[in-house]
């Protein structure tokens, strides 16, 4: 029961003038709030405060609090802010882990899987979060992009908020249980009709990396679908595309380069360089390390492109556990004695690998972004209509567009890429190592079916597993990301798949795998369940709003833990022995 392709043009959705106009509208009731942060600075928006910084010569800080309770977000917001100011540290902007349920509408968010984050719903709420310290509040994660981005947009608004994402969102989230794309695509159309409409300088902030450029294999088809991104929003909507990146991007030339070439092709403020947290994989002294790689290569292309991105020093704890107050004011600390040292490196870069590089994502980028919208105009999309051409790349998403329209060589597999992607190649080699390592696999895993899913939008995890599992020849089904648990079940029975694996990621393996294991049982069936990722989910009774891990639990409900792909190798063993 793999999912049929949709076609790309879907008559039924309102046309993206009228949505605009409905936004447009709105914003003689919704109008923009005052707080803390735009009375303090005495500025009209977020976007103004970022082009007198970058005036300045000074850089940015963002701070990213990850707690689920609302009154100890707001507590750290002040408290982080008083002691960082109180040492000479700013900190510029606060960024705060939303829940996914927040993509719901307002009505149905009450039914909606809760996730590791807070929940904000009318303005009140909103500006409890936007009046807790006189640094920005960034609101990016599950706003735009998803069926309650007009609720949210609205409250945002009302509460001053001047940057509002994840419009990367939109192209690549699915929430559990939710198929309606048509009405997440008119909701969204119609707040940044409500955006743009706005007097003051709204960002619409969009995490690349949320987006395509985390499941692009090519950095030129990523920084081609920012251009596509910022045609959509700023050339056929009206409002101001703001970007942020970094999540994925390990090695410092590409940071480096992909910000030059960021810097380049875009005019509106950014809102940040997200940290390398998937170069997070040791202890904290370990971290360090990666946390001055990233950071150093940031400030210095801040320093050659002042582009009014803040750098995001993540706490070097953070692939532990959610950081602590103490742990988020050590790693700002850490990163403003980092701007004080990095003048004095940037003779030691050889910028001419930096500018070729960049050279080289704006051409093939712009050669992508003119193949996608010729492609679907051809395909015949209304490329002049933003609802009408955000609805038809965000279903023929990332694989199909880079198959179509990327660059790079064509192979017997797949195609080459023009410049590699960091978490791609990273992954290979991760792969290429795990496989020499092993001993005692079976000889034969030709005859091998595994149906494998994710339950969220992360799908690197799953890159990972199903390049392993092919190099070993096992068929894989790919159901690919954010998979309604039944629905995976009903394709990997179907198939006559021999085993069941998931990658998670954001605090829901152990309902997930209960899904799977209750709809396995309905049908009758037994098949072995593998869940690997971050196995971590909130207790219900939990006072601290911290996740725990859940593997006991998920071994409970009968499913298998897996912490590594080591823990996938009986399984294998036992799937072969059944051929």
């Amino acid at each position: 029961m793999t999912r049929p392709p949709r076609p790309l043009i879907a008559p039924e959705m309102t046309p993206g003038d009228q949505l605009l106009e409905a936004g447009r509208r709105m914003a003689t009731d919704w109008t923009l709030g005052r707080n803390l942060f735009l009375t303090t600075e005495d500025v009209a928006s977020e976007a103004a405060y970022k082009r007198r910084c970058s005036a300045e010569g000074r850089i940015m800080q963002h701070a990213h609090i990850g707690f689920r309770s609302v009154e100890r977000t707001i507590g750290a917001m002040a408290e982080l802010h008083e002691s960082a100011l109180a040492e000479g540290v700013r900190i510029d902007r606060f960024g705060i882990t939303l829940d996914w349920s927040m993509g719901y509408p307002l009505d149905r968010r009450k039914d909606g899987v809760r996730g590791t984050g807070i929940v904000l719903n009318g303005p009140e709420d909103f500006a409890r979060i936007t009046h807790a310290s006189p640094a920005a509040a960034h609101f990016g994660d599950f706003m735009l992009g998803l069926p309650g981005a007009l609720d949210n947009t609205r409250a945002a608004l009302a509460a001053g908020a001047t940057a509002i994402g994840n419009m990367g969102q939109y192209f690549t989230f699915r929430l559990p249980h939710w198929d309606d794309d048509v009405a997440t695509t008119e909701a969204t159309v119609t707040a940044l009709g409500l955006i743009a409409a706005q007097k003051a300088d709204i960002l619409v902030h969009s995490n690349l990396d949320d987006g395509f450029a985390g499941l692009f294999v090519d950095m030129t088809s990523a920084f081609g679908m920012m251009l596509v991104e910022k045609h959509i929003v700023e050339d056929l909507i009206g409002a101001q595309a703001s970007f942020c990146f970094g999540h994925h991007f390990s090695a410092p030339l590409t940071r480096a380069a992909f910000h030059a070439a960021l810097a380049r092709a875009t005019d509106t403020p950014g809102t940040m360089i997200f940290g390398n947290t998937v170069s997070y994989q040791g202890h904290a002294a370990a971290n360090y390390a990666s946390l001055a790689s990233y950071l150093l290569a940031d400030i210095a292309a801040l320093g050659r492109a002042p582009t009014g991105h803040a750098i995001n020093p993540v706490p070097v704890t953070e692939n532990l556990r959610i950081p602590d107050v103490d742990e988020i004011l050590e790693a700002q600390r850490f990163a403003a004695r980092l701007v004080q040292h990095a003048p004095g490196h940037r003779d030691l870069q050889d910028t001419r690998l930096i500018d070729a590089l960049a050279d080289r994502l704006i051409e093939g980028g712009r050669k992508f972004a003119r193949r996608v919208l010729a492609g679907l105009a051809e395909r015949g999309v209304d490329t002049a209509d933003p609802a009408a051409l955000m609805l038809a790349i965000r279903r023929i998403g990332a694989r199909g567009m880079e198959a179509l329209w990327g660059l790079g060589t064509e192979e017997v597999e797949a195609r080459r890429p023009l410049i590699p992607a960091d978490w791609a190649e990273e992954l290979e080699e991760m792969a290429q190592g795990w496989l020499a390592r092993q001993t005692d696999l079976p000889a034969d895993l030709s005859g091998v079916t595994i149906a494998l899913g994710t339950t969220d939008v992360h799908e690197h995890g799953a890159f990972l597993v199903a390049r392993v599992l092919r190099q070993l020849n096992v068929q894989v089904i790919d159901m690919g990301s954010s998979v309604d648990a039944d629905d995976l079940v009903a394709s990997a029975l179907e198939a006559q798949a021999d085993a069941i694996a998931v990658s998670t990621y954001n605090g829901v393996g152990l309902r997930y795998g209960r899904e799977v294991i209750g709809a396995l049982k309905a049908h009758g069936a037994d098949l072995p369940v593998m869940i690997g990722g971050k196995l971590n989910e909130i207790p219900e009774e939990s006072n601290s709003g911290l996740p725990v891990d859940v593997s006991d639990e998920i071994r409970s409900a009968g499913a298998i833990p897996c912490a590594d792909l080591d823990d996938m190798v009986p399984i294998l063993r036992r799937c072969a022995t059944r051929i």
